[in-house]
Protein backbone atom coordinates (compact mmCIF):
# COMPACT_ATOMS: atom_id res chain seq x y z
CA UNK A 1 0.00 0.00 0.00
CA UNK A 2 2.86 2.38 0.66
CA UNK A 3 2.57 5.80 0.06
CA UNK A 4 -1.14 7.22 -0.68
CA UNK A 5 -1.60 9.39 -3.31
CA UNK A 6 -3.82 12.44 -2.44
CA UNK A 7 -6.63 11.62 -4.65
CA UNK A 8 -7.12 7.73 -2.91
CA UNK A 9 -6.62 9.38 1.04
CA UNK A 10 -10.55 10.27 1.16
CA UNK A 11 -11.69 6.88 0.22
CA UNK A 12 -9.19 5.62 2.39
CA UNK A 13 -9.93 7.36 5.77
CA UNK A 14 -13.42 5.99 5.19
CA UNK A 15 -12.56 2.37 4.78
CA UNK A 16 -8.80 1.59 5.45
CA UNK A 17 -9.55 -2.15 5.39
CA UNK A 18 -6.62 -5.11 6.14
CA UNK A 19 -4.26 -1.91 6.61
CA UNK A 20 -2.58 -2.53 10.09
CA UNK A 21 -0.53 0.71 10.31
CA UNK A 22 -1.14 3.94 9.14
CA UNK A 23 1.35 6.87 9.46
CA UNK A 24 0.43 10.12 9.36
CA UNK A 25 3.13 13.37 8.45
CA UNK A 26 3.60 16.69 7.70
CA UNK A 27 3.91 20.38 9.16
CA UNK A 28 -0.13 20.50 9.21
CA UNK A 29 -1.23 18.91 12.82
CA UNK A 30 -4.95 20.15 12.47
CA UNK A 31 -4.92 18.30 9.16
CA UNK A 32 -2.96 15.12 11.41
CA UNK A 33 -5.16 14.62 13.84
CA UNK A 34 -8.38 15.50 11.76
CA UNK A 35 -7.39 11.92 9.41
CA UNK A 36 -6.36 10.00 12.60
CA UNK A 37 -9.79 10.70 13.92
CA UNK A 38 -11.48 9.71 10.77
CA UNK A 39 -9.77 6.51 11.02
CA UNK A 40 -10.84 5.89 14.59
CA UNK A 41 -14.33 6.79 13.19
CA UNK A 42 -14.65 4.24 10.56
CA UNK A 43 -12.63 1.59 12.64
CA UNK A 44 -14.81 2.06 16.13
CA UNK A 45 -17.75 4.55 15.47
CA UNK A 46 -16.07 6.95 18.29
CA UNK A 47 -14.35 6.40 21.93
CA UNK A 48 -15.68 2.84 22.85
CA UNK A 49 -13.02 2.31 25.51
CA UNK A 50 -12.87 -1.47 24.61
CA UNK A 51 -11.54 -0.95 21.39
CA UNK A 52 -9.42 1.97 21.46
CA UNK A 53 -5.96 2.46 23.08
CA UNK A 54 -4.36 6.08 23.03
CA UNK A 55 -0.89 5.36 24.23
CA UNK A 56 1.35 7.69 25.07
CA UNK A 57 4.82 8.09 23.47
CA UNK A 58 6.95 6.70 26.03
CA UNK A 59 5.11 3.49 26.68
CA UNK A 60 4.41 2.74 23.16
CA UNK A 61 8.18 2.45 22.99
CA UNK A 62 8.54 -0.39 25.72
CA UNK A 63 8.78 -3.60 24.09
CA UNK A 64 6.42 -5.32 23.97
CA UNK A 65 3.71 -2.85 24.72
CA UNK A 66 2.62 -1.98 20.85
CA UNK A 67 2.70 -5.75 19.67
CA UNK A 68 0.47 -6.89 22.99
CA UNK A 69 -1.61 -3.68 21.91
CA UNK A 70 -2.26 -4.89 18.42
CA UNK A 71 -2.86 -8.40 19.70
CA UNK A 72 -5.49 -7.37 22.02
CA UNK A 73 -9.04 -8.32 21.50
CA UNK A 74 -11.50 -5.78 22.39
CA UNK A 75 -14.36 -7.48 25.01
CA UNK A 76 -17.51 -6.31 23.20
CA UNK A 77 -15.75 -7.76 19.62
CA UNK A 78 -15.21 -5.37 16.89
CA UNK A 79 -11.73 -4.46 15.59
CA UNK A 80 -9.92 -2.31 17.83
CA UNK A 81 -7.45 0.88 17.06
CA UNK A 82 -4.43 1.93 18.75
CA UNK A 83 -3.64 5.70 18.31
CA UNK A 84 -0.38 6.87 19.13
CA UNK A 85 0.62 11.03 19.04
CA UNK A 86 3.71 12.62 18.56
CA UNK A 87 5.41 9.58 16.67
CA UNK A 88 9.01 9.66 16.04
CA UNK A 89 11.99 7.20 15.14
CA UNK A 90 12.25 6.29 18.59
CA UNK A 91 9.25 3.96 18.10
CA UNK A 92 10.56 2.58 14.87
CA UNK A 93 11.31 -1.60 16.47
CA UNK A 94 8.01 -1.37 18.68
CA UNK A 95 6.37 -0.59 15.13
CA UNK A 96 8.63 -3.59 13.46
CA UNK A 97 7.71 -5.65 16.57
CA UNK A 98 3.88 -4.80 16.10
CA UNK A 99 3.91 -5.50 12.19
CA UNK A 100 5.52 -8.96 13.01
CA UNK A 101 2.92 -10.08 15.71
CA UNK A 102 -0.63 -11.38 15.31
CA UNK A 103 -3.57 -9.01 15.60
CA UNK A 104 -6.37 -7.14 13.40
CA UNK A 105 -5.99 -4.02 15.41
CA UNK A 106 -5.36 -1.18 13.58
CA UNK A 107 -2.41 1.10 14.40
CA UNK A 108 -2.21 5.12 14.04
CA UNK A 109 0.65 7.08 14.58
CA UNK A 110 0.72 10.85 14.33
CA UNK A 111 4.06 12.13 13.42
CA UNK A 112 5.42 16.04 13.15
CA UNK A 113 7.58 16.44 9.63
CA UNK A 114 9.67 13.19 8.49
CA UNK A 115 12.11 13.36 6.17
CA UNK A 116 12.42 10.50 3.74
CA UNK A 117 14.80 8.95 5.11
CA UNK A 118 12.97 8.83 8.67
CA UNK A 119 13.24 5.78 10.14
CA UNK A 120 9.39 5.24 10.80
CA UNK A 121 8.94 6.07 6.86
CA UNK A 122 11.87 3.52 5.63
CA UNK A 123 9.70 0.58 7.56
CA UNK A 124 6.23 1.75 6.85
CA UNK A 125 6.61 2.85 3.15
CA UNK A 126 7.37 -0.75 1.79
CA UNK A 127 5.49 -2.70 3.77
CA UNK A 128 2.40 -4.38 1.99
CA UNK A 129 -0.19 -3.91 5.12
CA UNK A 130 0.88 0.10 6.31
CA UNK A 131 -0.21 3.05 4.65
CA UNK A 132 1.84 6.27 4.94
CA UNK A 133 -0.10 9.30 4.61
CA UNK A 134 1.65 13.11 4.07
CA UNK A 135 -0.24 15.84 5.26
CA UNK A 136 1.09 19.44 4.24
CA UNK A 137 -0.78 22.20 4.58
CA UNK A 138 -2.94 23.02 1.36
CA UNK A 139 -2.89 26.15 -0.49
CA UNK A 140 -4.61 27.75 -3.41
CA UNK A 141 -7.14 25.88 -5.54
CA UNK A 142 -6.60 23.31 -3.44
CA UNK A 143 -7.14 24.87 -0.01
CA UNK A 144 -10.52 26.08 -1.98
CA UNK A 145 -11.69 22.80 -2.76
CA UNK A 146 -11.25 21.38 0.90
CA UNK A 147 -13.19 24.35 2.01
CA UNK A 148 -16.07 23.53 -0.46
CA UNK A 149 -16.24 20.00 1.00
CA UNK A 150 -15.85 21.21 4.14
CA UNK A 151 -18.97 23.25 3.28
CA UNK A 152 -20.68 20.51 1.36
CA UNK A 153 -20.23 18.57 4.69
CA UNK A 154 -22.30 20.85 6.80
CA UNK A 155 -25.53 21.13 3.78
CA UNK A 156 -24.00 24.37 2.54
CA UNK A 157 -22.56 25.79 -0.92
CA UNK A 158 -20.66 28.70 -1.95
CA UNK A 159 -19.72 30.44 -4.49
CA UNK A 160 -16.80 30.28 -6.77
CA UNK A 161 -15.64 33.83 -5.61
CA UNK A 162 -16.40 32.83 -1.98
CA UNK A 163 -14.42 29.98 -1.76
CA UNK A 164 -11.57 32.11 -3.54
CA UNK A 165 -11.21 34.73 -0.92
CA UNK A 166 -11.67 31.89 1.98
CA UNK A 167 -8.66 30.20 0.62
CA UNK A 168 -6.47 33.40 0.56
CA UNK A 169 -7.99 34.53 4.05
CA UNK A 170 -8.47 31.76 6.25
CA UNK A 171 -4.50 30.52 6.47
CA UNK A 172 -3.37 27.17 6.41
CA UNK A 173 -4.19 25.77 10.07
CA UNK A 174 -6.86 23.06 9.52
CA UNK A 175 -7.77 22.96 12.73
CA UNK A 176 -8.61 26.80 13.02
CA UNK A 177 -9.72 26.33 9.43
CA UNK A 178 -12.29 23.97 10.38
CA UNK A 179 -13.45 26.32 13.34
CA UNK A 180 -14.08 29.09 10.45
CA UNK A 181 -16.24 26.65 7.97
CA UNK A 182 -18.09 25.84 10.62
CA UNK A 183 -19.19 29.41 11.67
CA UNK A 184 -20.33 30.06 8.41
CA UNK A 185 -22.28 26.60 7.98
CA UNK A 186 -23.75 28.10 11.26
CA UNK A 187 -24.21 31.56 9.04
CA UNK A 188 -25.72 30.13 6.08
CA UNK A 189 -27.73 27.33 7.13
CA UNK A 190 -28.38 24.01 6.30
CA UNK A 191 -29.03 24.40 2.54
CA UNK A 192 -27.87 27.75 2.17
CA UNK A 193 -25.68 29.30 0.04
CA UNK A 194 -22.71 31.71 0.58
CA UNK A 195 -21.72 34.85 -1.38
CA UNK A 196 -18.50 36.55 -1.27
CA UNK A 197 -20.15 39.40 0.52
CA UNK A 198 -21.42 36.94 3.11
CA UNK A 199 -18.01 35.39 3.51
CA UNK A 200 -16.20 38.68 3.96
CA UNK A 201 -19.21 39.88 6.26
CA UNK A 202 -18.84 36.85 8.54
CA UNK A 203 -14.92 36.04 8.95
CA UNK A 204 -13.83 39.90 9.69
CA UNK A 205 -12.54 39.34 12.64
CA UNK A 206 -10.07 37.08 14.28
CA UNK A 207 -5.75 36.24 13.71
CA UNK A 208 -6.54 36.54 10.11
CA UNK A 209 -7.81 40.09 10.00
CA UNK A 210 -5.52 41.31 12.85
CA UNK A 211 -2.25 39.53 10.10
CA UNK A 212 -3.74 41.67 7.22
CA UNK A 213 -3.98 44.93 9.35
CA UNK A 214 -0.28 44.21 10.65
CA UNK A 215 1.14 43.77 6.48
CA UNK A 216 -1.11 46.30 4.85
CA UNK A 217 -0.07 48.77 7.41
CA UNK A 218 4.05 47.83 7.32
CA UNK A 219 3.72 48.49 3.36
CA UNK A 220 1.89 51.78 3.92
CA UNK A 221 4.66 53.17 6.61
CA UNK A 222 2.78 52.78 9.16
CA UNK A 223 4.85 50.64 11.91
CA UNK A 224 3.43 51.31 15.48
CA UNK A 225 -0.55 49.94 13.89
CA UNK A 226 2.04 47.04 12.08
CA UNK A 227 3.48 46.13 15.43
CA UNK A 228 0.54 46.16 17.40
CA UNK A 229 -1.82 44.38 14.64
CA UNK A 230 1.11 41.69 14.51
CA UNK A 231 1.07 41.07 18.49
CA UNK A 232 -2.70 40.84 17.98
CA UNK A 233 -1.86 37.72 15.27
CA UNK A 234 0.69 36.01 17.47
CA UNK A 235 -2.13 35.80 20.31
CA UNK A 236 -4.68 34.87 18.40
CA UNK A 237 -2.20 31.72 17.61
CA UNK A 238 -0.57 33.06 13.93
CA UNK A 239 2.63 31.16 13.64
CA UNK A 240 5.55 32.55 12.21
CA UNK A 241 5.04 30.81 9.19
CA UNK A 242 2.02 32.08 8.31
CA UNK A 243 3.01 35.56 8.67
CA UNK A 244 6.16 35.26 6.51
CA UNK A 245 3.55 33.36 3.97
CA UNK A 246 0.83 35.66 4.42
CA UNK A 247 3.68 38.96 3.79
CA UNK A 248 4.46 37.01 0.49
CA UNK A 249 1.28 36.71 -0.01
CA UNK A 250 0.80 40.52 0.52
CA UNK A 251 3.52 41.71 -1.52
CA UNK A 252 2.87 39.38 -4.52
CA UNK A 253 -0.95 41.29 -4.52
CA UNK A 254 0.63 44.55 -4.03
CA UNK A 255 3.29 43.72 -6.73
CA UNK A 256 0.02 42.73 -9.34
CA UNK A 257 -1.79 45.67 -8.94
CA UNK A 258 1.01 47.85 -9.47
CA UNK A 259 1.94 46.39 -12.51
CA UNK A 260 -2.13 47.73 -13.42
CA UNK A 261 -0.75 51.09 -12.60
CA UNK A 262 2.32 51.53 -14.02
CA UNK A 263 0.22 50.06 -17.17
CA UNK A 264 -1.42 53.01 -16.47
CA UNK A 265 -4.43 52.29 -14.39
CA UNK A 266 -5.27 54.70 -11.16
CA UNK A 267 -4.14 52.97 -7.89
CA UNK A 268 -7.93 52.68 -6.69
CA UNK A 269 -8.77 50.85 -9.98
CA UNK A 270 -5.71 48.41 -10.20
CA UNK A 271 -6.93 47.99 -6.59
CA UNK A 272 -10.59 47.19 -6.97
CA UNK A 273 -9.19 44.74 -9.93
CA UNK A 274 -7.84 42.01 -7.44
CA UNK A 275 -8.99 38.92 -6.82
CA UNK A 276 -10.35 38.13 -4.44
CA UNK A 277 -11.25 41.67 -3.39
CA UNK A 278 -9.24 43.42 -0.46
CA UNK A 279 -10.96 43.63 2.90
CA UNK A 280 -12.99 47.07 2.38
CA UNK A 281 -11.34 48.42 6.13
CA UNK A 282 -7.69 47.54 4.37
CA UNK A 283 -8.46 49.67 1.37
CA UNK A 284 -7.40 53.24 2.12
CA UNK A 285 -3.92 51.55 3.57
CA UNK A 286 -3.65 48.87 0.70
CA UNK A 287 -4.15 52.40 -1.72
CA UNK A 288 -1.86 54.37 0.17
CA UNK A 289 1.05 51.56 -0.19
CA UNK A 290 0.70 51.04 -3.94
CA UNK A 291 1.04 54.86 -4.43
CA UNK A 292 4.35 54.43 -2.40
CA UNK A 293 6.08 51.12 -3.85
CA UNK A 294 6.63 50.42 -7.73
CA UNK A 295 6.89 46.57 -9.65
CA UNK A 296 11.02 46.51 -9.07
CA UNK A 297 10.76 47.15 -5.27
CA UNK A 298 8.45 44.84 -4.59
CA UNK A 299 9.54 42.00 -6.45
CA UNK A 300 12.77 43.06 -4.15
CA UNK A 301 10.70 42.57 -0.99
CA UNK A 302 9.20 39.23 -2.35
CA UNK A 303 12.56 38.07 -2.84
CA UNK A 304 13.86 39.37 0.88
CA UNK A 305 10.56 37.70 2.51
CA UNK A 306 11.54 34.23 0.58
CA UNK A 307 15.27 34.59 2.15
CA UNK A 308 13.59 35.41 5.87
CA UNK A 309 11.75 31.90 5.66
CA UNK A 310 14.39 30.27 4.75
CA UNK A 311 16.97 32.26 7.75
CA UNK A 312 14.10 30.83 9.79
CA UNK A 313 14.08 27.11 8.64
CA UNK A 314 18.09 26.96 8.79
CA UNK A 315 18.39 28.33 12.51
CA UNK A 316 18.50 23.55 13.16
CA UNK A 317 16.86 20.71 12.64
CA UNK A 318 15.07 20.91 15.63
CA UNK A 319 13.55 24.26 14.81
CA UNK A 320 12.15 23.68 10.92
CA UNK A 321 9.65 26.67 11.74
CA UNK A 322 10.63 30.31 11.72
CA UNK A 323 10.48 31.79 15.24
CA UNK A 324 8.58 34.83 15.62
CA UNK A 325 11.75 37.22 15.81
CA UNK A 326 12.55 36.34 12.14
CA UNK A 327 8.64 36.83 11.17
CA UNK A 328 8.60 40.18 12.85
CA UNK A 329 11.78 41.53 11.64
CA UNK A 330 10.79 40.47 8.25
CA UNK A 331 7.26 42.71 8.51
CA UNK A 332 8.71 45.81 10.52
CA UNK A 333 11.51 45.86 7.59
CA UNK A 334 8.70 46.53 5.33
CA UNK A 335 7.58 49.62 7.09
CA UNK A 336 10.94 51.10 7.77
CA UNK A 337 10.98 50.45 3.47
CA UNK A 338 7.82 51.98 3.14
CA UNK A 339 8.93 54.89 5.28
CA UNK A 340 12.19 55.88 3.15
CA UNK A 341 10.01 55.78 0.37
CA UNK A 342 6.91 58.02 1.46
CA UNK A 343 10.39 61.07 2.64
CA UNK A 344 11.91 60.38 -0.51
CA UNK A 345 8.38 61.32 -2.25
CA UNK A 346 7.99 63.98 -0.19
CA UNK A 347 11.37 65.57 -0.43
Amino acid sequence: MAKLDQRRIAAFLAQPGACRVVLLHGDDAGLIRERAEALQQSVIGGDDPFRLADLPREAAAKPGALAGEMAALAMTGGRRLVRVRDAADGLTPAVKEALAGPGEALLVLEAGELPARAKLRTLLEPAPDAAVIACYRERGAELAGSIARMLQAEGVAAAPAALEWLAARLGEDRMLLRREVEKLALYAGAGGRLSEEDVMACTGDGSALDLDEALVAATAGDVSTADRALDAAFAEGASPIMVLRAALRHVQRLHLASLGVAAGQSASGALEALRPPVFFRLKPGFEQALRLWNPELLAAAGAALLEAEKQGKSGSANRPIPDTVVARAAVLQLARQAIALRRRSAA
